[in-house]
């Protein structure tokens, strides 16, 4: 991470938001919280739902040679042993004799002192495997032992053949999930960036060998445009890590990072993986997931191109981007001289896209019809409590992008006015040309 660019103050902002405003709690609150795992509120909920089907959209629904998959989050444990995870999937991990605090050794500035307490009594560095252990059945036994999926793209290789044979695709395809993961980390930091339980979304992408860096070039170049035209990211906020030590079984990696505010960090990883994964799973279940080419007459196992993001991580730069704070804004729009927060949200993923507020809840039986009938095509939401001026507010804190006004010359001209987030500006649009007018808008 680059600390050029870390910005603390604005994470704590973040943080104060998300539970404020309902995007993100510790998980287990009342408890005391459970380090690592974090509740979606209902706006948080909203807009990570809104981020899914984005990505749904554009990965499997606009494509012919992509297909959908769920799978179970625990498996058999034999996957792990194949993908190499429960024998090579750990962290170096030290602790601190004097103050017990305990460290990755790769995040320590210097990994032979203590950076929580200064003081060089540390442990030797042990290797800590980052699966999570549980139990399938009635006795906690080794041979019951079985592990929570540490990602997502494992099951999609077993299920190859499956997938391939019930939707008829031929290489080249891809399969596309979204689903949890879980990781033990020894020390979860950055809020929501690396945490314990999180979401995936993961496309592997089966071709032949000739074809796989071409490929591997054409999913690269659609990921930074579904970035820049999609979600919005600034050029100066985004940038391409190219990896020169790879893997022993890949052919090329490109990390998209992105400025979070602590610096900058992995959004999504797009690698050449060989056919590694085919041909370890082929060797370990006995099963051959070879392909035969009946134009070309020849077998051959698949090589994978692999896209993956985290889902909670694209929330977190989301909300770190479109972060402000405006206090000439509050002047302009007649409030007391306070800051206005607002999120810049891109209006495809904001959680709530278009909010109805009447001027008077004399209005309401009008507005609320309003609402309901907006609501059928937009994230929308109804508020009539507080000034006009302090509803705006709320909006602007979740994201909002326009506020809909119903008011008292709307009974007579059936019309609103209509409140661009960024600019402010207000448009009286008639009520039936408002969906249009949204939709232009918003982008759908």
């Amino acid at each position: 991470m680059a600390d050029e660019v870390s910005n603390p103050e604005l994470m704590d902002k973040i943080v104060s938001l998300c539970k404020r405003r309902g995007f993100v709690f510790p998980s287990s609150e009342v408890y005391g919280g459970f380090n690592g795992f974090w509740d979606y509120g209902p706006y948080g909920s909203r807009m990570k739902r809104a981020v899914e089907n984005l990505w749904w959209h554009e990965m499997v629904e606009t494509r012919d040679n992509v297909e959908g998959l769920d799978s179970t989050i625990i498996a058999n444990p034999t996957i792990w042993k194949a993908s190499g995870h429960l024998d090579r999937f750990s962290d170096l991990m030290t602790d601190c004799k004097h103050c017990k605090a305990r460290h990755r050794v790769d995040q320590m500035p210097d990994p032979k002192v203590c950076p929580n307490c200064g003081s060089t009594d540390l442990t030797e560095p042990r290797e800590f495997n980052l699966m999570m252990k549980t139990y399938v059945g009635p006795v906690f036994d080794d041979e019951h032992v079985a592990w929570l999926r540490a990602e997502t793209c494992q099951p999609i290789f077993v299920d190859f053949h499956s997938v391939r044979v019930a939707t008829r695709q031929k290489l080249p395809f891809g399969i596309a999930q979204i689903g949890k993961a879980f990781r033990n980390e020894i020390t979860p930091r950055n809020f929501t960036f690396r945490s314990r339980e999180f979401t995936q979304m993961e496309m592997e992408f089966f071709c032949d060998e000739k074809s796989g860096m071409e490929w591997w070039e054409y999913w690269k170049e659609q990921r930074i445009k579904y970035y820049r035209e999609k979600l919005m990211i600034p050029e100066d906020s985004m940038r391409i890590y190219v990896h020169e030590k790879l893997a022993h079984y890949a052919k090329a990696a490109v990390d998209i990072e992105v400025k979070f505010p602590f610096g900058w960090g992995e959004l999504e990883g797009i690698h050449h993986r060989g056919v590694w994964d085919m041909s370890q799973h082929s060797k370990f279940s006995g099963q051959d997931l070879s392909y035969f080419d009946q134009d070309a007459r020849e077998s051959f196992m698949p090589t994978v191109v692999e896209t993956s993001v985290g889902l909670d991580r694209t929330i977190l730069a989301l909300l770190g981007l479109f972060y402000d704070e405006d206090r000439a804004a509050t002047q302009k729009e007649g409030m007391e001289d306070d800051v206005r927060v607002v999120l810049h949200l891109p209006p495809l993923v904001a959680p709530i896209q278009v909010a109805v507020l009447p001027q008077s809840k004399k209005l309401k039986e009008n507005a609320y019809a309003l609402y309901k009938d907006i609501d059928r095509h937009f994230r929308s939401e109804y508020d009539e409590t507080g000034s006009i001026g302090k509803r705006y507010r709320r909006q602007d804190e979740i994201g909002t992008p326009y506020c809909v006004t119903f008011d008292f010359d709307s009974l007579n001209d059936n019309a609103v006015t209509v409140r661009d987030r960024d600019t402010m500006q207000q448009e009286r649009i008639g009520v039936t040309q408002l969906r249009d007018y949204l939709e232009k808008k918003i982008g759908i």
